[in-house]
C-alpha cells in the first residue's frame, strides 16, 4: 500500500471516508476483495504470495491497512510479511492500542512500515521507525511511505483534493476515484530522497503509478457511514490488459460504528 488518504470523524455522515492505492510489482500475485472464505467476517485483498493483506474491514467493524516505510539502506534479512500484521489485527479481538503494543514487542521481524487499526472506538497509528503508537485525531490524514501526514507532495495533493471534495460535494465513488487515479508527476524539487535515485523516485511520485514492472495494483474506497453502513468498492488493475476490475460491497456493522 503506497498512498492512504482518510477523512476520520470530519463529515457529518460518514464518521470514516478512506482512499487508499496499493503499490505493488506486477508479477506478485494478488486476490481481489472479497469475504475471506477461511475467515468470512473479513472483507479485503489478500496478497497471493505470503496471504496477509494490505487492507481490510471485519463485519464487527474491525478495520487495518498498512504501508510500507521507504529506506533501502533499513531492509532486513528474512524478514516476515508485513501483509501479517493488518490480518492477524484483523482476525484476533484485541483492542487497536492493545494490539499495537503487541506489535512493538515484534518490531524487528519486519520491514519498516506503518500500520492502522482501529474499531468502532477508536483509531490508531503505528510507525515501526519511530517505535511509537498514536491515537489519530479527527481530521484529513494522509499516510505513504514515510510517517502520517509527512507532507510528501502526493500526501498534500491528495488531502487538499480530498478537503476540497468533502467542502463542496457529496460523497460519491466516482468523484472520489478521481482522486485515487491521478497520475501528476511531482517537480523534481519537491521530490523526497529515500535512497531508490532520482528516476525511481520520479516514477513513485504521482498518487496512481505505472511503470513497465511496478505500479498501482488495487485503488480502494471505503466508506463507513453513523447507521454502521459499510461501502468497499476496489478497483483492481490488470496491466497486461491495461483495464480495471472492479468489485463492490455494502454490508452493516454488527456492533453499530
Amino acid at each position: 500500500m503506497c498512498i492512504i488518504l482518510f477523512a476520520y470523524k470530519v463529515h457529518p455522515q460518514y464518521p470514516l471516508i478512506l482512499l487508499a492505492n496499493r503499490d505493488e510489482y506486477y508479477q506478485r500475485p494478488t486476490l481481489r476483495a472479497q469475504f475471506w472464505p477461511d475467515h468470512p467476517h473479513i472483507l479485503g485483498g489478500r496478497d497471493g504470495e505470503k496471504n496477509g493483506t494490505w487492507l481490510g474491514i471485519t463485519t464487527t467493524g474491525r478495520f487495518a491497512a498498512i504501508t510500507n516505510y521507504r529506506d533501502p539502506s533499513l531492509l532486513r534479512e528474512n524478514p516476515r510479511s508485513r501483509g501479517e500484521l493488518v490480518s492477524n489485527y484483523l482476525i484476533g479481538s484485541e483492542n487497536p492500542k492493545a494490539y499495537l503494543n503487541h506489535v512493538k514487542a515484534n518490531r524487528e521481524s519486519y520491514n519498516g512500515f506503518n500500520l492502522l487499526v482501529g474499531d468502532s472506538t477508536a483509531l490508531y497509528y503505528y510507525s515501526q521507525i519511530t517505535n511509537s503508537v498514536q491515537e489519530v485525531s479527527p481530521g484529513i490524514h494522509g499516510l505513504s511511505n514515510r510517517f502520517l501526514d509527512t507532507p510528501w507532495p502526493k500526501v498534500v495533493k491528495g488531502k487538499s483534493q480530498l478537503t476540497n471534495y468533502l467542502e463542496s460535494s457529496k460523497v460519491i465513488d466516482i468523484e472520489l476515484k478521481k482522486i485515487l487515479l491521478d497520475t501528476e508527476v511531482a517537480k523534481d524539487n519537491e521530490l523526497p530522497n529515500t535512497g531508490v535515485g532520482l528516476e525511481f523516485e520520479r516514477i513513485l511520485s504521482p498518487i496512481f503509478i505505472k511503470s513497465p514492472d511496478y505500479g498501482t495494483r488495487s485503488s480502494t474506497i471505503l466508506l463507513v457511514n453513523h447507521l454502521a453502513q459499510v461501502q468497499l468498492i476496489e478497483g483492481s488493475y490488470l496491466p497486461e490488459q491495461d483495464q480495471w476490475n472492479e468489485v463492490s460491497y455494502q454490508f452493516y456493522i454488527c456492533d453499530g460504528f
